[in-house]
Protein backbone atom coordinates (compact mmCIF):
# COMPACT_ATOMS: atom_id res chain seq x y z
CA UNK A 1 0.00 0.00 0.00
CA UNK A 2 2.78 2.43 0.89
CA UNK A 3 4.72 1.58 -2.27
CA UNK A 4 1.64 2.22 -4.43
CA UNK A 5 1.10 5.57 -2.73
CA UNK A 6 4.74 6.53 -3.30
CA UNK A 7 4.54 5.43 -6.94
CA UNK A 8 1.35 7.43 -7.56
CA UNK A 9 2.79 10.42 -5.71
CA UNK A 10 5.98 10.39 -7.77
CA UNK A 11 3.95 10.14 -11.00
CA UNK A 12 1.78 13.06 -9.85
CA UNK A 13 4.83 15.19 -9.06
CA UNK A 14 6.46 14.42 -12.41
CA UNK A 15 3.32 15.41 -14.31
CA UNK A 16 3.32 18.95 -12.85
CA UNK A 17 5.69 21.68 -13.99
CA UNK A 18 8.40 22.26 -11.42
CA UNK A 19 7.83 26.01 -11.11
CA UNK A 20 4.17 25.56 -10.13
CA UNK A 21 4.66 23.23 -7.19
CA UNK A 22 6.46 23.82 -3.92
CA UNK A 23 6.80 20.74 -1.72
CA UNK A 24 7.49 21.03 1.98
CA UNK A 25 8.03 18.33 4.56
CA UNK A 26 6.12 19.00 7.73
CA UNK A 27 7.32 16.97 10.72
CA UNK A 28 3.98 16.21 12.33
CA UNK A 29 1.55 16.26 9.40
CA UNK A 30 3.55 14.52 6.66
CA UNK A 31 3.54 16.15 3.22
CA UNK A 32 2.30 19.64 2.50
CA UNK A 33 1.56 20.77 -1.05
CA UNK A 34 1.38 24.40 -2.11
CA UNK A 35 0.30 25.28 -5.61
CA UNK A 36 1.26 28.57 -7.21
CA UNK A 37 4.40 30.51 -7.86
CA UNK A 38 7.30 29.79 -5.51
CA UNK A 39 8.57 32.55 -3.25
CA UNK A 40 11.42 34.56 -4.74
CA UNK A 41 14.64 35.16 -2.87
CA UNK A 42 15.55 38.81 -2.43
CA UNK A 43 18.62 40.51 -1.09
CA UNK A 44 17.89 43.34 1.35
CA UNK A 45 20.61 45.79 2.40
CA UNK A 46 20.21 47.51 5.79
CA UNK A 47 22.28 50.52 6.83
CA UNK A 48 22.44 51.82 10.39
CA UNK A 49 23.37 55.41 11.34
CA UNK A 50 26.82 54.32 12.56
CA UNK A 51 27.79 53.14 9.07
CA UNK A 52 27.36 49.40 9.49
CA UNK A 53 25.90 47.64 6.44
CA UNK A 54 24.08 44.31 6.72
CA UNK A 55 23.07 42.22 3.69
CA UNK A 56 20.37 39.59 4.23
CA UNK A 57 18.78 37.14 1.79
CA UNK A 58 15.14 36.29 2.45
CA UNK A 59 11.92 35.33 0.67
CA UNK A 60 9.30 37.82 -0.47
CA UNK A 61 6.65 36.06 1.61
CA UNK A 62 8.68 36.41 4.83
CA UNK A 63 7.43 38.92 7.36
CA UNK A 64 9.51 41.86 8.54
CA UNK A 65 9.69 40.17 11.94
CA UNK A 66 11.51 37.25 10.31
CA UNK A 67 13.76 39.73 8.51
CA UNK A 68 14.59 41.33 11.86
CA UNK A 69 15.57 37.92 13.24
CA UNK A 70 17.92 37.36 10.31
CA UNK A 71 19.45 40.80 10.82
CA UNK A 72 19.79 40.18 14.57
CA UNK A 73 21.74 37.00 13.87
CA UNK A 74 24.33 39.00 11.92
CA UNK A 75 24.51 42.09 14.14
CA UNK A 76 24.41 40.22 17.49
CA UNK A 77 21.53 42.29 18.83
CA UNK A 78 18.08 41.28 20.00
CA UNK A 79 15.53 41.22 17.20
CA UNK A 80 12.87 43.09 19.19
CA UNK A 81 15.24 46.06 19.61
CA UNK A 82 15.59 46.51 15.83
CA UNK A 83 13.44 49.08 13.98
CA UNK A 84 13.32 49.00 10.17
CA UNK A 85 12.45 52.25 8.39
CA UNK A 86 12.23 53.66 4.92
CA UNK A 87 12.14 57.43 5.10
CA UNK A 88 9.51 58.05 7.78
CA UNK A 89 7.59 54.79 7.42
CA UNK A 90 8.24 52.23 10.17
CA UNK A 91 7.70 48.61 9.10
CA UNK A 92 5.43 46.45 11.28
CA UNK A 93 6.46 42.91 12.21
CA UNK A 94 3.36 41.08 10.95
CA UNK A 95 3.33 42.35 7.33
CA UNK A 96 5.22 40.47 4.62
CA UNK A 97 7.97 42.00 2.51
CA UNK A 98 5.91 41.52 -0.65
CA UNK A 99 3.09 43.60 0.80
CA UNK A 100 5.53 46.43 1.52
CA UNK A 101 6.88 45.98 -2.05
CA UNK A 102 10.43 45.37 -0.88
CA UNK A 103 12.31 44.11 -3.92
CA UNK A 104 15.73 42.65 -4.63
CA UNK A 105 18.61 44.95 -3.70
CA UNK A 106 16.49 47.44 -1.77
CA UNK A 107 18.04 49.59 0.98
CA UNK A 108 16.38 49.99 4.37
CA UNK A 109 17.34 52.06 7.40
CA UNK A 110 18.26 50.08 10.50
CA UNK A 111 17.64 51.77 13.85
CA UNK A 112 17.79 50.50 17.42
CA UNK A 113 15.34 51.15 20.29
Amino acid sequence: MVWRLQKNLSWFLKSLPSECLRLEVVASAGWKFEFGAPARMTKVVCNDPLGKKVCVKCNTDDTTGELKKLIAAQTVTRWNKIVLKQWYMIFKDQVSLGDYEIHDGMNLELHYQ
